[in-house]
């Protein structure tokens, strides 16, 4: 087993937070192809990839706004209503409000990145704040302390243990799924 060091959250990667086009406006949603997630979109997802939410926005939507493009691998993590809900983009994707998302840097490897964060989000749940529901902001997602493995191939080593023991249950999730639908 190699070394591990402690760092934050923003020594792995760039916390970015997202933003929801106005919904006032119908060009921000009509026609729109660029995928758009929201912390509703997670609730009930039992899949590691995600690749589209309920609905797309628009380029003029993803204009009118501070959302932004983020790249395929980028680990979502939603920081309020509720705080905890963990997925990867499938391909690239933008985010609402609701979440501080994380873009892995060379250093580091994107499923060690989501199984770290998903191990701990009780942790960053407990660090929110606010009165009328808790949130999680940037400044304290970029700040957590973790422990990782120094080497990215190390990450790769762990990640890909716990990723197959996930491509196992998938599997017969929907084995069980076909099965019960005949």
């Amino acid at each position: 087993m190699g070394n591990w060091k402690k760092c934050t959250i923003a020594d792995l990667g760039t916390v970015v937070g997202g933003a929801t086009p106005s919904t006032k406006k119908p060009e921000n949603y009509d026609g729109g192809t660029i995928a758009w997630i929201t912390p509703k979109d997670l609730a009930g997802f039992l899949g590691r990839f995600i690749s589209h939410g309920e609905r797309n926005i628009t380029e003029a939507g993803l204009h009118s706004c501070s959302t932004q493009m983020m790249p395929r691998h980028t680990i979502l993590f939603s920081s309020r209503a509720p705080i905890g809900y963990v997925a990867i983009a499938e391909n690239e994707v933008c985010t609402n409000q609701g979440f501080k998302s994380v873009v892995p840097n060379d250093n580091t490897d994107y499923m060690f990145l989501y199984y770290l964060l998903l191990n701990n989000r009780q942790n960053i749940e407990h660090m929110g704040s606010g009165t009328t529901f808790k949130e999680v902001s940037g400044k304290t997602m970029r700040g957590i302390e973790v422990c990782v493995p120094e080497s990215k191939e190390e990450q790769i080593r762990i990640s890909s243990m716990l990723s197959a023991i996930d491509d196992k249950i998938e599997e017969n999730e929907r084995i069980n799924k076909n099965l019960y639908a005949a």
